[in-house]
């Protein structure tokens, strides 16, 4: 019985693979241990396999293309009109066999273990720059409380660290100023690890061709370039760039009925880092 398609559901032990034949016809519908699931995929025929878009996938995809499989990754809100009534492994499995089938339907490229490597690097840039941003916003509050104004504004803010680490004293109960101080001291270390991130992306951004082109544009620093690398795999799921700009959500929320053209705004509904 010769498998054509497959539904593979991921998980970080216990993955649900359902697969069909060419008439269409349920061949297995089952959960494989983390351990089985390559050997699983070892032995059978290539085949066509759909999975969602989500944490491991492109490790798998990459892992299963090895194999001579067609691997094609879905966004996760493609196939939850596929969903029967009910949820369960074995049911998300079947509906994302059902989805990877649709002609119409739209895929997600698969990006390479260096393209993940350097969103690795956005990643935990953008991490910690959420927690330098909470850490102003407290420090800002609590001497607040006290009396103590400080200017917003980042380069206002480390100064005013700067200064406390250098020894200036301010009128407050010694327990404030000890807080404060180790505050100071979290704050200018969040931002030298930040300063190293950043300087880490400018030096992709001189050795990667695709990123030194994108920075040609007006506006992209080496920081966007990069992360557009990392984000969008190898491009070519893209015609034009139209369709880049609507991927990322750069056009206007189309409500148009009956004849009529409603276009709203612009949608943003694309990665909102980027």
């Amino acid at each position: 019985m010769q498998v054509t398609t497959i539904g593979l559901g991921l998980a970080k032990n216990v993955f649900q693979v359902h697969g069909i034949t060419e008439d269409e016809e349920v061949a297995f519908n089952r959960p494989l241990r983390r351990a089985q699931l390559l050997p699983f995929f070892s032995k059978l025929d290539p085949c066509l396999i759909g999975m969602e878009a989500c944490s491991s996938a492109h490790h798998w995809a990459r892992e299963l293309t090895a194999f001579g499989h067609e691997v094609r990754l879905i966004p996760p809100i493609y196939v939850k009109p596929y969903v029967k009534r009910g949820k369960s492994d074995a049911i998300d499995a079947e509906a994302i066999c059902e989805t990877v089938t649709r002609p119409t339907m739209r895929f997600v490229a698969i990006k390479t273990g260096e393209q993940q490597a350097l969103l690795s690097l956005h990643c935990a840039r953008s991490l910690l720059v959420r927690q330098r941003t909470q850490l102003i916003n407290s420090l800002r509050g609590m001497v607040a409380e006290f009396g103590v104004y400080t200017a917003k504004g980042l380069a206002q803010i480390v100064g005013f660290a700067e200064d406390i680490l250098t020894g200036e004293v301010l009128d407050l109960p010694d327990i404030a100023h000890e807080v404060i101080h180790n505050l100071c001291e979290h704050l200018m270390a969040l931002h030298t690890r930040i300063r190293w991130y950043e300087n880490r992306l400018k030096l992709v951004a001189k050795e990667d061709t695709r990123v030194r082109l994108l920075r040609t544009i007006p506006g992209v620093g080496a920081v966007t370039a990069s992360a557009i690398v990392a984000s969008i795999g190898d491009g070519h799921q893209f015609r034009n760039g139209r369709e880049f700009a609507a991927w990322l959500g750069l056009t206007p929320a189309n409500k148009s009925s009956g004849g009529k053209e409603r276009l709203g705004r612009i949608t943003k509904m694309g990665d909102q880092y980027l």
